[in-house]
């Protein structure tokens, strides 16, 4: 018996109740809509699915639709969205509670979680990796902040189109806008166009309507272009900008501002692909083709993918700009899905700058033996001169480095494999050439432009390009742009601006001239989109040149007879990207076929191989290229079928990935679906 007089039965019951002081009674379950479903983040392909729980009725109020909450999971607390609530689960086992609500913001909105799930879909991917693509790290101290999202959104007062005026079609997809339409247009850009302000002025005319717009650009350098017109055509509270150079506080806070509903009009880079624009009624994108839209995180899905994709779900207006032409542009308006904006062959030729190929005549051969084999042939050093007597000149410059691909010996035409079209490569001192794709040998290539059978290594022979221009042109003010020293704009003063391909300044009033160097080792990239890329590049610059009538001029150092040379002279981007998409039909490459790039330890590779030609119907046209080896332990395959048995495709990738997850195989294979890369 205690000292005190107490009886243990008394000590018991004492014990017993201070436990229960301390021990918090669970909330009962809501009555209204008890079952959350939940898309818990978890990057296993076998559990990419939403699992239920119920909602206490402590949480009901918070754990809406978008919410951020923490649950159980394996044993762990773990993130996720909710995104529906419902009466009851078909789950027939117990339910587990949600342990708390991180956030009430709805930051996962119903048409975001929708999109998130069909890129999923699309790139053979898991719903948690797309979604940390679309939703920022939360930061808690910018949702407490009074955004200015209380007052009605500043009407658009601009009516202008000036910037669409070149373009006979353009009145009706702006029309169709207003409407609150859904029209799908490409549009090519006419050269010096100022195509920041063309979607911006299509962007208020989108947002007078009452709808919202989504406007992208390919980096960082664009985006300020974009920023400034929009600012002149919308006003500074007329948009918001949504990027991840932004830094992760002022990204969230421009994020909470488009979720809030502050404006219509939200711009950004490829991270904004994903924002919550509310009754979205235009996606835009300029310049497709830039490999800055492509995500490098898995499931590396491309911006114009998802723009696509989003525009389709949620029955928006689609514009793909830029001067020049993606294959996948030219496959949608052969395909009838989107329609052309593009200018009268003469307003076409009126505003391009006179362009020459290096050796294109006979009369320049004549003049220059060496025109066509010289790094910078006499013409080149004529136009430069005659340049810089009126304004500044570019030269462009590929990149320095090394490129393990071979060229010919003779004309330095890219050397591909016969089978597939793949790059052709050494992996080793001797023995003959390999195909990187394929693997296939190629001990007998001969080059079809020539001839020769000899092949050589392309190496860039321009890290003393400036210098020598410097010396070359003594008195004369040579600026470099690329790398870490990038240049936005130069004035209109004489100068020669060195860059590297996309890191080209604007010059106002246009460059006088242009020189395009070294042509043959874009063209000699080891990727099989290396002629649309060249293309691209040479396109954006010469675009920054003045017009043929004001004296500008272009000269292309490389072989004349090249089609994408021949492209550039004839400033036909709509021919060649049609000539390309032709060629990717012939040798079954995306967009013409859908095919993915899997990358992993070569048991890994091999075996998600067997299992994708076990889940591919055999009539889907399935084919595998590979596997190759990269190095002793790394291998590579790709596997393709024609463009309709796609989505059969990334379902069988998908279950492949999901088998080898649930049996805990070892070995982890990276799937890209469509890479921007390939080669």
């Amino acid at each position: 018996m205690a000292s005190n007089g107490d009886s243990p039965e008394q000590l018991t019951l004492l014990r017993e109740t201070v436990r229960r002081s301390r021990t918090k009674e669970p909330a009962g379950i809501t009555t209204s809509l008890p079952v959350a479903r939940i898309a818990v983040d978890m990057p296993l392909p076998h559990l990419d699915r939403p699992f239920d729980y119920l909602v206490p009725d402590d949480l009901a109020d918070a754990a809406q639709p978008g919410a951020r909450v923490k649950v159980r999971f394996a044993g762990k607390d773990l993130d996720g969205f909710v995104l529906e609530r419902l009466e009851s689960s078909e789950h027939e086992g117990k339910l587990a509670r949600i342990r708390k609500v991180v956030s009430p913001e709805q930051v996962l909105t119903p048409e975001v979680a929708d999109l998130c799930r069909a890129v999923a879909d699309r790139y053979a991917g898991v719903l948690a990796d797309v979604t940390r693509l679309a939703v920022p790290p939360r930061h808690a101290k910018v949702e407490a902040e009074v955004l200015k999202c209380t007052q009605p959104v500043r009407p658009v007062t601009s009516d202008s189109r000036s910037e669409w005026a070149p373009y006979p079609l353009a009145s009706g997809f702006l029309d169709a806008l207003t409407r609150s339409e859904g029209p799908r247009a490409i549009w090519t850009a006419v050269a010096g166009a100022d195509w920041a302000t063309a979607f911006a002025q299509a962007a208020a005319v989108c947002a007078s309507s009452g709808r919202g717009a989504l406007l992208l650009a390919p980096d960082a350098r664009d985006l300020e272009r974009l920023e400034a017109a929009c600012t002149a055509v919308l006003g500074p509270d007329g948009f918001v900008t949504l990027s991840a150079d932004l830094g992760p506080t002022a990204r969230y806070r421009a994020f909470l501002a488009a979720l809030r509903g502050a404006t219509r009009v939200v711009i950004g880079t490829r991270a904004a692909a994903f924002a919550p624009v509310a009754d979205l009624g235009l996606v835009a994108l300029w310049d497709d083709g830039d490999d800055s839209y492509a995500e490098p995180r898995a499931p590396y899905p491309h911006a114009r993918e998802v723009l696509l994709l989003r525009a389709y779900r949620q029955k928006c207006a689609v514009l793909l700009g830029g001067f020049a032409r993606s294959a996948e542009a030219a496959a949608l308006i052969e395909s009838g899905w989107a329609v052309e904006l593009i200018a009268d062959r003469k307003v076409v030729r009126a505003a391009a700058p006179s362009i020459h190929i290096s050796g294109e005549s006979d009369h320049d051969l004549k003049r220059d033996p060496a025109a066509r084999a010289a790094r910078l042939p006499h013409r080149a050093f004529e136009i430069a001169r005659e340049g810089l007597k009126t304004g500044p000149v570019l030269v462009q410059v590929p990149r320095a480095g090394y490129l393990p691909s071979l060229v010919c010996q003779t004309c330095r035409a890219p050397s591909r494999c016969s089978t597939c079209g793949g790059s052709l490569r050494r992996t080793g001192g001797s023995g003959p050439p390999s195909c990187s794709v394929c693997g296939r040998p190629a001990a007998d290539h001969r080059c079809p432009e020539c001839g020769d059978t000899r092949m050589r290594a392309a190496i860039v022979g321009a890290r003393r390009t400036a210098e020598e221009l410097g010396r070359a042109f003594p008195g004369v003010l040579v600026r470099t742009s690329g790398g870490d020293n990038m240049l936005d704009s130069v004035s209109d003063e004489p100068a020669l601006i060195v860059t590297t391909p996309g890191a080209e300044p604007v010059a106002a009033g246009g460059y006088s001239a242009a020189l395009l160097l070294d042509t043959w080792l874009l063209l000699a990239r080891p990727d099989l989109r290396a002629p649309e890329e060249a293309v691209r590049r040479w396109f954006n610059a010469a675009a920054l040149v003045r017009s043929a009538s004001d004296g500008g001029m272009v000269i292309l150092v490389g072989e004349p007879s090249a089609v994408p040379l021949q492209a550039i002279v004839r400033w036909s981007p709509e021919g060649f990207a049609l000539r390309e998409l032709e060629e990717r039909r012939t040798a079954r490459l995306a967009p013409a076929a859908k095919l993915a790039e899997l990358t992993g330890p070569t048991d890994a590779v091999s075996d998600l191989v067997a299992r994708v030609q076990q889940l591919v119907d055999p009539q889907a046209g399935l084919e595998v290229l590979g596997p190759v080896a990269l190095d002793d332990e790394t291998s590579r395959a790709v596997v393709r079928t024609p463009r309709a048995s796609g989505p059969h495709l990334a379902r069988a990738l998908k279950e492949g990935q999901a088998a080898r997850s649930t049996k805990k195989l070892l070995g982890s294979v990276r799937v890209q679906v469509d890479p921007a890369a390939f080669g």
